[in-house]
């Protein structure tokens, strides 16, 4: 869901390619939790009547689309550098603008480009855990609005159970190219007092972390960690 910039192939053409020939709905809820089927919902974006939101890393936009059709904002930005994943978004849910926009464009370039122009940012498993934080999050307290909040989920460790990182690197995981090539990509699974410290070097304040259990008998399961800052004032 989280994406990567790359000049060549696209690694996330196959990523939600199976549901969406299933699945064109607009989805009655919304979680945070890696299974995504528990744990708190929308409501710890806060009140979304009248406000502009951002969702970086958004996939085929279905987060954004439950938020476009149910919470009344001004307008939801469905961002993500993935031609593939724009266009199946697009294909799902554009009848839900203007409310909602599909943006193709990685999350950094979108956010520079917004200075000020978003009450609330949020990500889940998406460009949180695919771009460089030094870079992403001095992006999006700069396309905060003033009292502007950013929330995401990440990983609280790897699939595979190893610990995540204490210092800001990033590992490569396995991904595959459009024709099915194995590849790897980064992905940042970080320590809770390393997002802490990057936040703060960026400039938020009021940072939380809350860490969701994974569900117990799940294959391929892992805990999230959801993070919430505000914006500079």
């Amino acid at each position: 869901m989280g994406r990567v910039t790359t000049s060549t192939a696209d690694l996330w053409h196959h990523y939600g390619r199976a549901r969406a020939t299933s699945d064109r709905t607009v989805p009655g809820t919304f979680h945070w939790d890696w299974e995504q089927n528990a744990g708190p919902g929308p409501e710890v974006l806060g009140a979304l009547t009248g406000r502009c939101v951002g969702d970086l890393g958004a996939g085929a936009a279905r987060h954004a689309a439950h938020l476009a059709a149910h919470h009344q904002p001004v307008r939801v930005d469905a961002v993500d550098a993935s031609p593939a994943q724009h266009t199946m978004a697009t294909g799902l849910y554009a009848h839900l603008a203007p409310r909602l926009r599909i943006v193709k464009c990685d999350a950094v370039s979108h956010l520079r480009a917004m200075n000020g122009a978003y009450d609330v940012l949020y990500s889940v498993f998406g460009a949180l855990d695919f771009t460089d934080p030094r870079e992403l999050l001095p992006a999006a307290a700069l396309s905060l609005r003033p009292g502007g909040r950013l929330v995401f989920a990440t990983l609280a460790h790897y699939l595979n159970g190893a610990p995540a990182q204490p210092d800001a690197v990033a590992a490569d995981i396995a991904a595959r190219t459009p024709d099915g090539e194995a590849t790897t990509m980064r992905r940042w699974v970080l320590q809770e007092q390393v997002w802490v410290k990057l936040l703060d070097a960026a400039g938020f304040t009021d940072i939380t972390s809350d860490v969701l259990p994974a569900t117990t008998g799940a294959p391929r399961t892992a805990d999230t960690l959801l993070v919430s800052a505000y914006g500079p004032s």
